[in-house]
């Protein structure tokens, strides 16, 4: 009877073991493209004068200078959306999936600057010209960068460049700053007022990260936060994550993943390591 109990458990165990959180890979028709008509559904409902994420706050004006919205329009004629981060006047970061899933194709995207709103308003750049990393996997979200080439802008106090983290501080416990246009909830209405937003969100060690999405979404280059009352959403993929250091802000993660059950569920969030792609970024800008 023991063995039989002993054999009972280490099946449940593998079952256990491999039955990994999905993350959402087909992005565009699982979040992009409904989130784009979502948010522009949201803006035409509301009445904004232009002064003035799951549990954040609205962000003012200038408050994220690097932060970058995009348009993205796709093969076929549909619509999605995602975020990018400024590092020069003609350079952005972002996920590698805004541009490129299994499944979609981007053709051209529009590159929202200075605005809180991503329809309308703010400095907007029409581009094709997106490098992604060569290792890019589009099945797991391994090295999901991409780098994008625009016209050059003027820099101000509400379009800025963000540094790049370099080195080896893993920052596991410090709270860093997302930002993105995306959901703040999973059931959130389509004409909720729609601005940019942003959360607090905690670096986790990735072993706690690995055991919820198992060791092939999550590696080296994976930096992880912890999910829970604020965590980013639909929408907000390629977008910065953020610290302060010292007197300088650093761009530390990139939006890249999370669970395919839903933003508040408590799943952390995945974001491609800035460090890990500190060479090969500055090698594209």
């Amino acid at each position: 009877m023991f063995m039989k109990l002993f054999y009972a458990w280490l099946i449940c165990l593998a079952v256990a073991v491999t039955a990994y959180e999905p993350i959402t890979v087909n992005y565009h028709e699982d979040v992009g493209i409904p989130e784009a008509a979502r948010i522009r559904k949201a803006e035409e409902a509301i009445d904004f004068d232009g002064s003035r994420i799951v549990g954040g706050t609205t962000s003012a004006l200038g408050a994220h200078p690097h932060m970058a919205g995009l348009v993205i329009d796709l093969v076929g004629g549909r619509e999605s959306v995602c975020g990018a981060s400024l590092l020069s006047n003609s350079r952005l970061v972002t996920a590698a999936h805004c541009w490129r899933t299994a499944r979609n194709q981007a053709v051209q995207f529009t590159v929202v600057l200075g605005s809180i709103r991503l329809f309308s308003g703010g400095n907007r750049l029409v581009t094709s010209r997106v490098t992604l990393h060569e290792n890019y996997n589009m099945a797991n979200l391994n090295n999901d960068v991409g780098i994008i080439t625009i016209s050059p802008v003027t820099l101000n106090a509400q379009v800025n460049r963000i540094n790049l983290a370099r080195g080896n501080d893993n920052y596991i416990g410090q709270f860093a700053t997302a930002v993105g246009f995306g959901r703040t909830g999973d059931a959130n209405p389509v004409t909720q007022n729609q601005v940019l937003r942003q959360a607090n969100l905690q670096i986790i060690d990735n072993d706690f990260c690995t055991r919820i999405y198992g060791n092939n979404v999550v590696i080296d280059s994976t930096l992880c936060c912890a999910g829970g009352r604020q965590n980013v959403c639909g929408g907000d993929s390629g977008g910065p994550l953020t610290l302060n250091s010292g007197s300088a802000r650093i761009l530390v993660g990139i939006v890249s993943f999370g669970s395919s059950s839903g933003c508040e569920r408590g799943h952390p969030s995945g974001f491609a390591r800035v460090t890990s792609f500190e060479s090969w970024i500055r090698r594209h800008i």
